[in-house]
């Protein structure tokens, strides 16, 4: 058990990190953030901040000695430095999760061992890999970066096989998957503590735009809330086989032949942003008792729901609007720049 009072250390400067810190302020925790940008959101309300690549070993072991327990905020950090963290800290969620969620292939394959079942799927290295997955699979499908897309970034819709002739391949590995006939999108969302403690929030159902989250709400309807309980056991297998500390996210496709994988995120989510105010304990605050030996706290609707918008780009901008209902719960991340996709806050409204 790490006592209030250590020091958390949190990889990665952006909105997630930054909320995980108000959380850890609360319990009595300092946070030291670590990032190679030169503003971070996250320092803003953290103790200490270390600027540094992810993959400069000798920063990492710097910072690492000054912290009791090291997470991170997003899986888009190289696996093999974080050695140098392990040799000074204990490192919460373990390395081996974050090499199972970077890679869209490992991912999938992983799943798949433990009885998931997630979309058609095909590794695409060349175009001519590209047409036999066409082949094989069908169209309409998309093809994605195996690595470092999120948001919709890295992505190409395929209608048909003349689609596929215009896109411009790069030069990194890539997946196609083949389109999947769904009614909701959900997503699993668990805390896992070193003891093996498992708590689960209810499930939001989530509404994309453009490829971004824009809509959680909870409770969800009774055709996803049915599948909750399926998604929840394959969650639980994810995160015994990781020896999982700290908060997972599985997102499904809900289908009328059952809940269908689409991926999976090492570390709290934009579709539990809600649970700040709607649960009688956040995401945040109980990612931060999972990592520092903690009793987790209970999770279930503080209200009788909850519906969170994200603001994208401009919609920053309204919140004297927002503000202006009392029931808003406004949650602005304090990025400078508001720009078409970025995420610059949220919102969240009780069902009372």
């Amino acid at each position: 058990m790490i006592p209030p009072g250590e020091t958390i250390g949190i990889l990665g400067g952006g909105q997630l990190g930054r909320m995980i810190a108000l959380a850890a302020a609360q319990l009595g925790y300092r946070c030291h953030i670590y990032a190679p940008e030169a503003d971070s959101i996250a320092a803003d309300v953290a103790a200490e901040f270390t600027r540094g690549a992810y993959d400069d070993t000798a920063a990492l072991s710097a910072f690492a000695a000054t912290c009791a327990v090291v997470t991170y905020e997003f899986e888009n950090v190289a696996a093999a430095p974080l050695a140098a963290i392990e040799a000074h800290a204990a490192l919460h969620p373990p390395a081996r999760a974050l090499e199972v969620a970077q890679d869209r292939v490992s991912e999938k394959s992983f799943v798949e061992a433990l009885g998931g079942r997630p979309a058609p799927w095909a590794k695409v290295d060349s175009r001519a890999d590209l047409t036999a997955a066409m082949a094989a699979i069908g169209t309409p499908g998309i093809l994605k970066t195996r690595r470092d897309g999120y948001d919709g970034k890295g992505q190409w819709r395929i209608m048909t096989p003349a689609d596929a002739d215009a896109i411009d391949l790069p030069a990194v590995p890539l997946i196609y998957e083949g389109f999947v006939t769904f009614f909701g999108e959900f997503s699993v969302i668990l805390a896992r503590g070193a003891d093996g403690e498992l708590a689960f929030w209810d499930s939001a159902q989530n509404e994309h735009d453009g490829g971004i989250l824009a809509r959680s709400t909870v409770p969800a309807p009774p055709r996803i809330v049915a599948q909750v309980g399926q998604a929840r056991d394959l969650a639980a297998k994810v995160a015994a086989a990781l020896d999982y500390v700290g908060v997972l996210t599985l997102e499904f496709f809900a289908t009328e032949a059952g809940p269908v994988f689409n991926e999976m995120a090492p570390r709290v989510h934009n579709s539990g942003h809600w649970t700040i105010e709607g649960a009688l304990t956040s995401q945040f605050e109980n990612h931060v008792r999972a990592i520092c030996g903690l009793p987790l706290g209970a999770t279930a609707l503080a209200a009788k729901g909850a519906v969170m918008d994200n603001l994208i780009g401009d919609a920053a901008h309204d919140w004297p609007t927002i503000l202006s209902d009392p029931a808003n719960h406004l949650h602005l991340y304090g990025k400078a720049a508001a720009r078409p996709g970025r995420k610059m806050g949220h919102v969240t409204r009780l069902v009372l």
